[in-house]
């Protein structure tokens, strides 16, 4: 079955200037983005994750291993007009806003009226529109930042390759282009996002991806992969507090987590001392939780809470 984007067994490696040193950016690097999905793509600095894009838009070739972007090699030239790419670090040519637009709009294949519809949608879809007359030499990191977003919309992409596209945008503007990338999944687009602000993934991906060290250490969905600890967590009610450690009191409940082995014992418990069980649910970490665990091997491991001895 054809996928938006696929790598293949891919490595890439770097050489000195004198060719006596070499840096491997990837090694046997696999994975693959389903049409239709938010799937974030997420490592630390210096995990490959720049490469790997990179590589998908044809900037350059692998040492070795292969991929395909909807449906075809990575350097085929005329599929980059289906794509929408978005680097971290935003340059535009210096002119009127929606000039600059235009401008893209023609490298695609676009022209006459419909350049003029696609660029008024680009800026209007990140909120640039009244700006659209003004210079960008005299535009902020975060208008430009948008800026950037305009010009991998203007040609209506089939995938969008979004390099750390709200890093330098306010809490408001990161909600706009939130709802955005939703509205274009619902659209049936796929969206490649690469990011290290961790809390926008969750809220939006469908997939994610953790990259450490040039290889894949985790994917899957979001909630497979934050669901998957050893601790539940019990509500219950007309409990004391001190019947549980590190407890949470929130109005008439009792909050509290414990491992899964313990969990018949926990409930039993509550019954025991007159309490009624609220609800039982897996512990969700966080993705940030996740993310240090996978990625740096001196995280400190998710802490579990026993139950109390009773008395």
């Amino acid at each position: 079955m054809p996928r938006a984007l696929e790598y293949e067994e891919i490595t890439k490696e770097y050489r000195s200037w004198f060719g006596r040193r070499r840096v491997r950016a990837l090694q046997n690097f696999s994975l693959s983005v389903e049409y239709g999905e938010i799937f974030g793509f997420l490592g630390p600095n210096g995990a490959g994750k720049s490469t790997a894009i990179h590589l998908a838009m044809g900037f350059m070739r692998p040492s070795s291993g292969s991929g395909r972007m909807l449906g075809q090699p990575f350097d085929h030239v005329a599929t980059r007009r289906r794509v929408g790419f978005l680097a971290e670090n935003v340059a535009l040519y210096h002119r009127r806003a929606e000039a600059a637009i235009r401008f893209y709009g023609g490298l695609n294949g676009l022209h006459g009226p419909a350049l003029a519809g696609a660029t008024h949608g680009a800026l209007e879809a990140v909120d640039m529109q009244s700006e659209s007359g003004r210079n960008l030499g005299q535009f902020s990191r975060g208008m430009l930042q948008r800026m950037g977003l305009a010009q991998a919309l203007v040609n209506d992409p089939e995938l969008l390759i979004l390099d750390e596209p709200t890093s330098a945008l306010d809490p408001a503007a990161r909600v706009s282009i939130r709802e955005l990338l939703l509205r274009f999944r619902s659209q049936g687009k796929t969206v490649f996002l690469s990011s290290h602000l961790l809390s926008e993934v969750e809220l939006v991906c469908d997939r994610v991806a953790i990259l450490s060290h040039g290889h894949v250490v985790r994917t899957g969905t979001l909630n497979d992969m934050l669901e998957a600890t050893d601790q539940v967590e019990i509500v219950a009610q007309s409990v004391p507090p001190a019947l549980f450690a590190n407890s949470a009191v929130e109005g008439p409940r009792l909050h509290f987590a414990v491992p899964k082995s313990l969990q018949r014992e926990a409930i039993e418990r509550v019954w025991s001392a007159g309490g009624e069980v609220v609800s039982v649910n897996p512990v969700r970490r966080s993705l940030e939780e996740l993310f240090l665990e996978l990625t740096n091997p001196d995280a400190a491991p998710l802490k579990l809470t026993e139950p109390r001895a009773g008395k």
